[in-house]
């Protein structure tokens, strides 16, 4: 049975290793594509200033955010920007007390003589961008600044970003996020290093070699007519951000990512937490594509960008792929697959390639982005094993989403909790409250198991026992994962019952939403 199924599993691991090279390929183009343009970014300069700043709505998003609402709002009323040229509108959709928190700050700062309106909404339809779409009906700006509510915008925001917009073309700026927790624990450093792939090598490479980006969902200034041209925001995914940035470039809207413009925020500081945001994000991400990627792929825009869009959009694939890997190892110990037998050097050119182009391409990823900010290499090296480990850990959550997202299942937008340093006091959320499933973490335990099981079979014999190094990496990513994700099970109110994540039309019967305007 086993020499049967040895041709099966080498179709099986060829398949997917080449994946995982054809994407590490794509992060090596990503690095090179970074550096080649460290030093020369001309998107990064506007072509002009305006002579006479124009009038900027800023809307803050919040849903049960009580312990970082009031700072969020004095952050946004303290932007340097002329008070009669700067609206801010606090888009709250809270269930809890944190509305009363965020009712309470906007009408003491229009005291201050700040033009602050509150909105409430009790139905929450459309979540995030459902807000940011009923916002646009009083929004008196000419251009739309978002924040999320645990950033912290700084003063100089609207300075470094509105002056790109004196080219008629530019729909939307990005600014880079930094990470107000980064050394709270080796969780937050790792997520931040996880993040800086992101913002400071592959945003900062698609932006500076004319490829297609996203807008973030926060950090970030669009051009409102680029918004109103392009569909407006909708809810069909979970990535509103991301299908709203397609959507423009597609109508030829351009895009400037300002690599230097830092705008804080805190990251997850629990697990739950952290999973339940990769969850909405690579689900989201899957959603687009399918929602786009046609669209993308039929358009007249260069090759090299439909490319990008689909190495982009279609990524979370990647964690599907890590699963089906890991799946492959226990079989694989007890066949000697027929590339073994054929040339056993054969096997081993194989496993090299892939640690090349799959394993290492990250960590060079991750390395420039750590060292291009010029934070400690050593230091890097040494988190590196935890953020390869937290990468396989996340692969089950992430699989989940992706086939969640390609069966078209519908999930609702569970946001982020807000912590602002007190980690302790917040339920976690779950990745979803549904009758029947298996607890969060249970896949993750049973894979950290089998791990164990299979460390010790390879440990046990001299030709596999080269693997060892992977499989310690392997259990411990998914143990990482599994036990705080039940240990918060235990603190979650069960399927039915209110958690702070639930719809608000579950709580509160549909109203109109209120609206306190007040300004100069």
């Amino acid at each position: 049975m086993m020499d049967a199924l040895a041709l099966p599993l080498l179709i099986y691991y060829l398949a997917v290793i080449a994946v995982v090279c054809v994407y590490g390929l794509h992060r090596y183009w990503m690095v090179w594509a970074f550096l080649r343009r460290r030093n020369r970014r001309p998107h990064e300069v506007p072509e002009s200033r305006f002579a006479e700043l124009p009038r900027v709505t800023v809307q803050l998003p919040m849903f049960n955010e009580k312990r970082v609402a009031q700072r969020i709002i004095e952050a946004a009323c303290a932007i340097d920007w002329p008070r009669d040229r700067l609206q801010i509108q606090v888009l709250d959709d809270s269930t809890d007390d944190s509305a009363a928190i965020a009712r309470r700050t906007c009408q003491r700062l229009v005291v201050e003589g700040h033009d602050v309106e509150y909105v409430h909404r009790t139905n929450r339809e459309g979540y995030k961008a459902g807000a940011l779409a009923n916002g646009l009906d009083t929004a008196s700006g000419e251009f739309i600044a978002v924040f999320d509510a645990d950033f912290v915008p700084p003063a100089d925001v609207l300075h470094h970003t509105i002056h790109f917009f004196t080219t008629e073309k530019v729909g939307m700026v990005q600014t880079r996020w930094s990470h107000l927790n980064r050394d709270d624990s080796l969780l937050t450093q790792v997520q931040s290093m996880y993040l800086d792939g992101h913002f400071v090598v592959e945003q900062a490479a698609r932006a500076h070699n004319d490829r297609w980006f996203n807008f973030n969902g926060t950090a970030g200034v669009w051009r409102r007519k680029a918004i109103e041209q392009s569909g407006g925001w909708q809810h069909d995914t979970l990535t509103e951000d991301t299908d709203l940035s397609y959507r423009a470039q597609l109508q030829g809207w351009h895009f400037r990512y300002v690599l230097e413009t830092c705008c804080p925020a805190e990251v997850p500081p629990t697990v739950s937490a952290f999973l339940s945001q990769q969850h909405r994000w690579n689900k989201g991400l899957i959603q687009t594509a399918i929602k786009l990627m046609p669209t993308i792929w039929r358009s007249d825009a260069p090759l090299h960008t439909k490319l990008e869009a689909w190495f982009h959009l279609t990524s979370p694939l990647v964690h599907l792929v890590i699963l089906l890997l890991v799946l492959l190892v226990f079989p694989a110990l007890f066949v000697e697959l027929p590339i073994q037998q054929t040339n056993p050097w054969l096997g081993a050119v194989v496993g090299i390639v892939f640690m090349i182009l799959g394993m290492l391409a990250a960590c060079v990823f991750y390395l420039t982005s750590q060292a291009s900010q010029g934070l400690g290499v050593w230091k890097t090296i040494i988190r590196l094993p935890a953020l390869m480990a937290l990468g396989v850990g996340i692969s089950v959550v992430n699989s989940r989403a992706v086939l969640e997202a390609l069966f078209g299942r519908q999930s609702p937008f569970v946001r982020t909790p807000k912590y602002n340093g007190d980690s302790e006091s917040e339920t976690d959320p779950v990745v979803h409250l549904r009758k029947r499933s298996l607890p969060n973490g249970i896949l993750e335990l049973g894979l950290g198991l089998l791990m164990v099981v299979c460390i010790v079979l390879a440990a046990s014999r001299p030709h596999t026992i080269v693997a060892l190094p992977f499989l310690v990496l392997f259990a411990s990513g998914y143990f990482a994962v599994a036990f705080p994700s039940l240990g918060a099970m235990k603190r979650t109110p069960r399927a039915g019952s209110f958690t702070p994540d639930a719809p608000a039309s579950a709580i509160v019967a549909a109203s109109p939403p209120e609206r306190a305007i007040a300004g100069n």
